[in-house]
């Protein structure tokens, strides 16, 4: 009966812990790539889209989820990176379009569509 008792004394600082560590660890890890991001050059590169998505996080009710947006570019050397777009500019993008990608590290600045590709 003791044992049973003392276990959640040690079960729910242990949770705690966890918890804690979890948020720690993503905001370490947010922040060092933001510095990275920082320190890297500008670049600006001719680049394709070739995918869009959307990822909600929310509680289940549409009205209230928040998307994020990601477009996939492909560079001519074939390499790919998928990169975070803020929504006021994602629904401008569209895939097969072709241009100038600027973007620092990971982060995404700009695409211009070169607009004789044509569609």
């Amino acid at each position: 009966m003791g044992f049973l008792f003392i276990i959640p004394f040690i079960l729910v600082p242990l949770v705690f812990l966890l918890v804690g560590g979890i948020f720690a660890f993503v905001f370490v890890r947010m922040i060092k790539e933001k510095k990275q991001n920082d320190r890297s050059p500008r670049l600006t590169v001719e680049a394709k889209i070739v995918d869009k998505r959307t990822a909600s996080h929310g509680r289940g009710n549409h009205y209230s989820d928040i998307y994020s947006c990601y477009v996939t570019f492909e560079f001519e050397s074939g390499d790919r990176a998928e990169l975070y777009v803020p929504s006021n500019e994602y629904g401008l993008l569209v895939v097969g379009d072709v241009g100038l990608l600027t973007l620092q590290g990971t982060r995404y600045i700009r695409f211009e569509r070169n607009r004789e590709a044509g569609r």
